[in-house]
């Protein structure tokens, strides 16, 4: 019996490590699993939320819409979107269209300059690429030239001759060269 009871007590002791090990991968694999269904998890609550917002925009805008409508149902606003849009006007009223809105809307004259400045530098692209190629296919006198009659401007404004004159002949100037671009297309 000794013979027994020493297989027994070896067979426990190489077990033991076994089990730790069979234990260990079995609780490692469980928290991989558990670690996983929690991940998906989240990507489905975050799903969740970005669909919730989604259908709070949508529904913000079924009721614009919806409101849309039911101003379009309405007389009153039909009128006056004809009127305002088409410029439409009852049989014996007198339409008036105001010419100079600034007028009425109290912009300065300063805000008109920024405006008009503003105007002047936008330019619709086949203009912008006919004054270039007029730039570039200038000769390099006429651009000394130009140099030196603005730096003669400057010169005779700072003497005090009428800064007016020379604004005037630099606008002629440019609208000659516009005019000729003009032609050119």
């Amino acid at each position: 019996m000794s013979s027994k009871s020493r297989k027994k007590a070896s067979k426990k002791g190489s077990a033991g490590p076994i089990a730790f090990f069979v234990a260990v991968f079995i609780v490692a694999l469980g928290a991989i699993q558990l670690a996983s269904t929690f991940h998906t998890y989240a990507l489905n609550m975050a799903e969740l939320n970005g669909l919730k917002k989604q259908e709070a925009a949508l529904i913000s805008q079924k009721q614009e819409l919806e409101n849309d409508i039911a101003r379009w149902d309405d007389k009153a606003y039909v009128t006056a979107q004809a009127r305002d849009r088409l410029g439409f006007v009852f049989p014996g009223e007198q339409a008036i269209r105001v010419e100079h809105p600034e007028a009425v809307t109290g912009e300065t004259t300063e805000d008109k300059k920024t405006t008009d400045e503003s105007r002047k530098t936008v330019l619709p692209w086949y203009k912008e690429m006919a004054y270039s190629f007029k730039q570039a296919d200038q000769s390099d006198e006429v651009k000394s030239r130009e140099t030196s009659e603005s730096t003669a401007t400057s010169e005779s404004d700072a003497n005090g001759t009428s800064p007016e004159s020379g604004g005037q002949q630099q606008t002629s100037q440019d609208n000659n060269q516009q005019q000729s671009g003009d032609q050119q297309e």
